[in-house]
């Protein structure tokens, strides 16, 4: 049985999570869930410290009567490091997603995911992956916001509170220091690196390519090891800012075909 934290404050959308959960799919039995719920961080936080021994991951919203943004999430990995946090928002800026995944974040779903897909994310987070949806990683930035800060001086004042910065999970490096890295790679882990970027899992990648899941696995061990860093999420948010500089480095095609496995050979 695994014990899940919602933390939202519509109770509508808490509820049809639990139903959605609750549901078998296909004559198949649903997954052992039980789902508690919280309106506010504060909620949330009280019903961590009353469930601390029982608690399997936690769905954090991060528009909270009490709570904006990422406060939440650095919040509760200052109070409760040892709880997995996965972000369930309606917001999907990319630059969003990847200072959840720097804060600790170990999942990002929109709202307006299916239930098929919030039922495979929760599969794969509570064995130990990082889930990112795709198409969330393929989302453009949005432009910076310094620029209108400087224009409109008054408004900084009354602005709220910033957040404490994310702490640096991967290497800093100079375009320079990462095209020397990139040049270590093969090809076929350079095209599996962009496919990391764009959220892709070992399994999608493998069968985008037409080889076998362990391959991939070879690729990403590699990847990570020329890279210099310890985790998949390290290696996503180092090249995903990197990337664009090099010389060379191309975005994997939009409609991707997949190959024909071929039966006994090697990648």
């Amino acid at each position: 049985m695994y014990r899940l934290l919602i933390a939202d404050d519509h109770p509508l959308f808490r509820d049809a999570i639990s139903r959605t959960l609750s549901l078998s799919v296909a004559d198949a039995p649903a997954p052992p869930y039980e789902l508690l719920q919280a309106a506010s961080l504060a909620e949330t936080l009280s019903l961590i410290d009353a469930h601390a021994d029982s608690l399997d991951l936690l769905l954090l919203d991060l528009d909270l009567p009490d709570s904006h943004g990422l406060e939440g999430l650095a919040r509760l990995r200052q109070e409760a490091d040892w709880l997995p946090v996965a972000i369930l928002s309606a917001h999907e800026a990319r630059e969003t997603v990847l200072e959840a995944l720097a804060l600790g974040a170990v999942g990002y779903l929109s709202k307006s995911s299916s239930a098929e897909v919030l039922r495979e994310a929760l599969a794969r987070m509570l064995t130990g992956e990082v889930y990112v949806p795709a198409r969330l990683m393929r989302a453009a930035p949005r432009p910076a916001l310094a620029s209108q800060a400087a224009s409109s001086p008054s408004s900084a004042s009354a602005s709220a509170p910033v957040p404490p910065p994310a702490p640096q999970l991967a290497p800093s490096l100079s375009e320079a220091e990462f095209a020397q890295r990139w040049q270590t790679l093969t090809t076929k882990q350079r095209g599996v690196l962009e496919r990391m970027v764009l959220g892709e899992s070992n399994k999608m990648i493998a069968w985008q390519l037409g080889v076998a899941e362990t391959t991939i696995k070879s690729h990403v061990s590699a990847i990570l090891h020329k890279l210099g860093v310890a985790s998949r999420v390290q290696a996503i948010l180092l090249a995903s800012h990197a990337l664009p500089a090099v010389s060379g480095a191309s975005a994997p095609p939009a409609s991707p075909q997949r190959a024909t496995p071929r039966r006994g050979a090697h990648e």
